[in-house]
């Protein structure tokens, strides 16, 4: 058997090492990448994906609680009475009065709080490190920790306010018109510490030289911000920006700790909302339509905006 032979036999072009050798390789690269992912995938297919599915399939039923109670399909039923249903309509509004509300003060607080830190201060380590801690407290501490400051009879604020002459102070949770803007506070004090790291790690990126350039040209501290920092720093807020809102809108144990949803259904979030239909009431399949609906309005809202501030960015 000749050498050429015995190599169109084996498949083989050209002797080991050759570049027709080398064609195969990426096939096996790509099988060995897969290999190393599938770890990571398979328990976000089975606790993530998997319950996604699941939840927009009990949407189309008339699921309830009760081991004896059989389900059906339904169709868009549950659809058509969230269509008409005041209540959950209220709660939305409520879910997104609370997400803006929580939302842009946390940027603009920690966008300060991150130029602060920024700056070559002493101790610069301990106030960063004092900055997170309200990131690394349990959303049902800081809960707990809020109702002990806004305590009517005993409460530090309203402590506060009768030392300084202002008044007897008020319940700061059960009153119809202060419960939300209470709870927006303590949503913004909870969250600022992530928004100020994400800030911070982008304004670390950003060149000195730029700045002693733009010093040296004139350019006033606003100036260097708006012509310097900001272009840096704008794909870090627009990510941390339409993350946090996407987290607000979705928040569920700090307000019902600290109201439960109360006064009045004055802090009724969308996900209280559906949480009480499906395990207060045992409307599953209600509920399931009801977290359709959250999801698919929520997208459209951050696609919006996204697509709106990108071409904001490729215009400018």
């Amino acid at each position: 058997m000749t050498l050429a032979s015995a190599t169109v036999r084996s498949g083989r072009h050209g002797p080991p090492g050759s570049p027709h050798d080398k064609q195969t390789r990426p096939v096996n690269r790509n099988a060995g990448t897969w290999f190393l992912v599938l770890p990571a995938l398979i328990p976000i297919l089975i606790l993530s994906v998997g319950p996604l599915l699941y939840g927009i399939a009990l949407a189309f039923t008339d699921a309830q609680s009760g081991r004896t109670r059989s389900t059906q399909l339904v169709g868009g039923l549950n659809f058509q009475d969230l269509l008409h249903d005041a209540l959950f309509w209220d709660s939305f509004r409520i879910g997104l009065v609370w997400a803006v509300g929580v939302t842009v003060p946390q940027f603009v607080l920690a966008l300060g709080l991150a130029l602060l830190l920024n700056q070559n201060l002493r101790m610069r380590w301990l106030a960063r490190a004092l900055a997170i801690i309200p990131w690394a407290m349990p959303e049902v501490v800081v809960g707990i920790m809020w109702r002990l400051v806004y305590n009517p009879d005993a409460g530090i604020l309203n402590e506060t306010i009768r030392d300084l002459g202002l008044g007897d102070g008020r319940d700061w949770l059960t009153g119809l018109a202060t419960a939300l803007p209470a709870v927006i506070v303590v949503g913004v004090w909870a969250g600022m510490p992530q928004t100020t790291v994400a800030l911070l790690a982008g304004l670390q990126n950003t060149p000195h030289e730029l700045h002693e350039a733009a010093a040296l040209d004139g350019a006033g501290a606003w100036r260097r911000f708006r012509t310097v920092t900001w272009p840096v720093l704008r794909p870090v807020a627009l990510s941390i920006t339409a993350l946090n809102f996407i987290w607000n809108f979705n928040s569920f144990a700090l307000v019902y700790v600290l109201t439960n949803g109360g006064p009045g259904g004055r802090t009724r979030l969308p996900m209280l909302f559906a949480y009480e239909e499906a395990f207060r009431y045992g409307q599953f399949g209600y509920a399931a339509a009801m977290g359709c609906v959250m999801v698919a309005v929520i997208s459209v809202i951050l696609a919006v905006y996204l697509v709106g501030r990108l071409r904001g960015g490729e215009d400018r």
